[in-house]
């Protein structure tokens, strides 16, 4: 075999799939809990770490393109919309109702990749991030939509 097989290629895309999926009661963890064990300099920021996951996926994407069959315009669309996603995903940490940056990014490029994939059909790269797209859309609306909780 010369190359690595499915299951290793695509293990990172599983684990970012399950962790949308999964509990995400790691991403609201107040101060003082098991993450920072109530250290002095810890903060009330909770980090977005499937939009991190997301920006990632996105630019390392871009990336592979260029490496694998040497495209510009692959790179600088990963790249700039990995940025996007990574900067949007930096604005939810720090506010989590301010999805604005990351849902307008997550939303072009599921209607782009969307378009890509349907006239391809070929999942990679197209539908993966067509997919994972949708899922951030998804993410990203339901924390839009829920009630912030009341402090009493």
């Amino acid at each position: 075999m010369s190359g690595p097989n499915t299951s290793q290629t695509m293990f990172p895309y599983f684990l970012l799939v399950y962790s949308v999926f999964s509990n995400s009661s790691l991403l609201h963890e107040e101060t003082g809990s098991f993450l920072n064990n109530g250290s002095a300099f810890a903060t009330n920021m909770s980090v977005d770490w499937i939009g991190c996951g997301y920006a990632t996926l996105v630019a390392s994407g871009g990336v592979i393109g260029y490496v694998k069959a040497g495209s510009v315009p692959s790179l600088a669309a990963g790249l700039l919309f990995g940025g996007l996603a990574g900067f949007g995903a930096y604005q939810v940490s720090n506010d989590p109702n301010n999805v604005w940056v990351s849902l307008a990014t997550s939303g072009a490029l599921s209607a782009i990749m969307g378009k890509r994939f349907y006239g391809s059909r070929k999942f990679m790269p197209a539908g993966l991030i067509a997919g994972a797209s949708l899922l951030m859309v998804g993410k990203l609306s339901l924390t839009f939509l829920q009630k912030p909780t009341g402090s009493s």
